[in-house]
C-alpha cells in the first residue's frame, strides 16, 4: 500500500478512500473510450487516404472490439488473481506501442493490427479501477464513495463525447495519423502514474495461482468465443454461413465453459446471478444504439451532410455538455432503475428524430439529435456500472467489470457491422435511416429489458463520502 494508506490504517480515525489513486484509475479507464470515439471522425479521411470504402474501414472499429471482447474477461480475471498494478502497467505500455504502429502504418492492414493492439492494451484500465474500488472498500471498512464512481463515469462520458471533436482537431492539425500518435503520450503518462501511485500488493494478498497460466486463461474457450463473434462482425444475409459457424461455436463454447475448471466466461456464475446477466444484456443493446450513432451519424454528417471532420466533431458538443451535466446531477442519487428508464426513452426519442433528417435539414436539427442523445449517454453507463458493482460477487469484481465491457463491446461490434451493412460503399441519407431503424429496435429492446426487471430496485448508488 502507499504511505498515506498505511498511515490511515494505523490512525485512530476511520480511513477514507485514497484519492491519490484517482488519476491512474481515471486515465486508465478512458484509454478505450478515447480510441473508440476518436476514430469515428477519422474513418472517412482514412478511407480517402488509403482508398478503402466504408465497408472496409469498419474493420478498424470491429478489430478493436474483437480484441477487447476477448481481452477484458482475461485481464479482469488476471487482476483478480495478481492484483491491478502489473496488468495495468503492461497493458498501458502496449497502448503506446500501438500508437507508434498506427502512426507509421503504410496500409489498412497494418492499421487494423494497430487497432487490435489498442484493443488488448486498453483492457486493464476499467477492471483495475473497479478492483481498486473494491480493495479500498475492504481496507477502509466503508463502501466506495458515490463520488468516485461518478468521477469514473463522468471521465468516460467526457472522453467518449469529446473524442470526435478531439479527433477533428487532430486531423485538422496533423492528419488522421495524429489520432494514433496521441496514444504515445497518453500511455507514457498512464505508466508513470501507475508506477508512482498504484499500490504494490502484499505477498500474502495475491497468492500465485496453482497450475499453468495457460490453463488459467482457457485458450480453447477464447478461440470458440472468437468464432462466435465472426457473425457479429459480418452482419449480412450473404454471410449466412457465418451464422452456422456462430451457432456451432456457441454450442461448443457453452459446453466447454460449463465443464472448464477455469472458464473464459463462467456461465455457471451468470446462470446463478440473473440480475447481473440482465445488466449485461442491457449493456449489449445500449451500446448497439450508442455506437451506431457515434460511427454512423458521424460518417453521415461528413459524407451525407458535407461537414469537415472538425465540424462533425463540433456537432456532437451538445451531447458532451448534456451527458456531463446529467452524470453529475444524477451520479449521487440512489437507485438505478429510474436512470435506466429515462436513458431508454432518450434513446428512442433520438432515433425517431434521426429518421426525420436529410442532407437538406437545417444544422440545428443535427444539434438537437446530439443533445437528446446526451441524456442516455449520461445515464446508461453510470447506471450499468453501479449495477455491476452491487450485483457482482465481491471476489470477482474486476472480472465482472471486465465482462460488462465485453458485452458492451459486443454491442459495439454489432453497431459497427450494422453501420457497414447500412452504408456499403457510399454513406448517404437512405443508409443513415436504415441504421436508425436498427437503433430504434435495439432501443425498444433496452426499454423492455428494464421495465420487466424487478431486481433493479435493490441496486442503489453508493452514498457520497
Amino acid at each position: 500500500m502507499t504511505e498515506a494508506t498505511t498511515g490511515a490504517i494505523r490512525g485512530t480515525d476511520k480511513p477514507g478512500f485514497d484519492r491519490r489513486l484517482l488519476p491512474p484509475m481515471m486515465l486508465g479507464s478512458v484509454l478505450n473510450p478515447i480510441n473508440s470515439t476518436i476514430i469515428s471522425v477519422a474513418l472517412v479521411p482514412i478511407g480517402v487516404a488509403l482508398g478503402a470504402p466504408a465497408s472496409q474501414t469498419a474493420w478498424l472499429v470491429s478489430a478493436l472490439y474483437l480484441a477487447t471482447s476477448l481481452g477484458q474477461p482475461v485481464v479482469g480475471r488476471l487482476i483478480d488473481l495478481f492484483g491491478p498494478r502489473k496488468l495495468f502497467l503492461l497493458s498501458t505500455a502496449l497502448v503506446g506501442l500501438a500508437g507508434v504502429v498506427g502512426t507509421l502504418a503504410p496500409n489498412l492492414g497494418v492499421l487494423i493490427v494497430a487497432r487490435v493492439l489498442l484493443g488488448f492494451g486498453t483492457c486493464a484500465g476499467y477492471p483495475a479501477a473497479m478492483a481498486l474500488l473494491r480493495s479500498e472498500a475492504e481496507r477502509t471498512g466503508r463502501d466506495s464513495p458515490g463520488g468516485v464512481l461518478t468521477a469514473l463515469a463522468v471521465a468516460n462520458q467526457t472522453v467518449a463525447v469529446v473524442g470526435p471533436l478531439l479527433g477533428g482537431v487532430l486531423i485538422a492539425v496533423g492528419g488522421w495519423r495524429a489520432t494514433f500518435a496521441l496514444n504515445v503520450p497518453l500511455a507514457v503518462a498512464a505508466v508513470l502514474l501507475g508506477l508512482l501511485r498504484l499500490p504494490r500488493p502484499a505477498g500474502t494478498d495475491r497468492p500465485a495461482p496453482r497450475g499453468r497460466l495457460t490453463a488459467q486463461l482457457d485458450l480453447p474457450g477464447m478461440a470458440l468465443f472468437a468464432a462466435l463473434l465472426l457473425f457479429l462482425m459480418n452482419l449480412h444475409l450473404r454471410n449466412w454461413y457465418l451464422l452456422v459457424i456462430a451457432v456451432a461455436a456457441g454450442g461448443a463454447f457453452a459446453a466447454r465453459e460449463l465443464r472448464a475448471a477455469t472458464p473464459f466466461i463462467d456461465l455457471r456464475v451468470l446462470g446463478g446471478n440473473r440480475p447481473l446477466l440482465a445488466t449485461y444484456g442491457r449493456a449489449l443493446v445500449a451500446y448497439v444504439v450508442a455506437y451506431a450513432f457515434l460511427y454512423g451519424f458521424s460518417q453521415w454528417t461528413e459524407e451525407g451532410f458535407g461537414l469537415t471532420p472538425f465540424h462533425a466533431g463540433l456537432v456532437q458538443i451538445p451531447m458532451f455538455l448534456m451527458a456531463i451535466g446529467v452524470s453529475v446531477v444524477s451520479g449521487r442519487r440512489p437507485g438505478v432503475r429510474g436512470k435506466l428508464l429515462v436513458g431508454a426513452v432518450g434513446q428512442i426519442v433520438a432515433c425517431l428524430v434521426m429518421l426525420t433528417l436529410s442532407g437538406r435539414s437545417p444544422l440545428w436539427t443535427l444539434l438537437l439529435v446530439a443533445l437528446v442523445f446526451g441524456i442516455p449517454q449520461g445515464l446508461n453507463n453510470l447506471a450499468l456500472q453501479n449495477s455491476v458493482y452491487f450485483q457482482a460477487d465481491p471476489e470477482r469484481t474486476a472480472s465482472s467489470a471486465g465482462l460488462l465491457r465485453t458485452f458492451a463491446y459486443i454491442g459495439s461490434m454489432v453497431a459497427s457491422s450494422a453501420t457497414a451493412a447500412s452504408f456499403g460503399r457510399r454513406v448517404d441519407t437512405g443508409g443513415m435511416h436504415h441504421l436508425a431503424w436498427v437503433m430504434l429496435g435495439a432501443g425498444v429492446l433496452y426499454l423492455l429489458l428494464t421495465v420487466f426487471d424487478r431486481t433493479l430496485g435493490r441496486a442503489t448508488t453508493p452514498t457520497a463520502q
